[in-house]
């Protein structure tokens, strides 16, 4: 695909995820919850110039660390992300104010990775960008199914980091 038709998919996808997190919705976990992220990676790795042929080392470090900033931005949107199970059983999610915070830090990581990498002189493609993409959001997806799968042992409403949960006014003693 070219560069114009990746860079509308990246920006339709990641639209349409920020717009569903800060409103409740039901989690399935009968899903293929894999499927969008890997569709997202397989269209970013078909593309020829996802390694810069220039600067092939220094590029691989870049998407490197682009992955690593994607992966711990998935794990951290999913723990951030409240979850909660209703009468009838349904589970649902829904993101917290922290969630806009790990978004913000995300966003402004990548800006960082792509100054670097423009700074060393190395051709970043749109692909680059849909591959990290693909893996915030099978990590969150997979963190949030293990969650889910967890709530079976616990309370009904599982608090995500950033939530107000008021505490005891005084302590146990052990």
């Amino acid at each position: 695909m070219s560069g114009l038709v990746n860079a509308l998919v990246i920006v339709a996808v990641a639209a349409l995820v920020i717009v569903r997190q800060f409103r409740a919705s039901r989690i399935d976990t009968d899903r293929r919850w894999w499927l969008l992220p890997g569709i997202l990676a397989v269209i970013a790795l078909r593309e020829p110039d996802l390694l810069g042929a220039r600067h092939h080392t220094e590029s691989a470090l870049v998407l490197g660390a682009e992955l690593v900033v994607a992966l711990a931005m998935g794990a951290a949107w999913a723990w951030t992300t409240r979850i909660w199970v209703e009468r009838d059983g349904a589970v649902w999610s829904k993101s917290t104010k922290a969630s806009v915070a790990v978004w913000g830090a995300g966003i402004g990581l990548r800006a960082g990775l792509f100054g670097v990498g423009a700074l060393l002189g190395i051709h970043q493609d749109s692909a680059v960008l849909m591959l990290g993409l693909a893996a915030t959001l099978l990590v969150r997806s997979g963190i949030l199914i293990w969650r889910v799968q967890s709530l079976n042992q616990a309370p009904a409403h599982a608090p995500a980091y950033g939530d107000h949960v008021p505490r005891s006014p005084w302590k146990e003693r052990v």
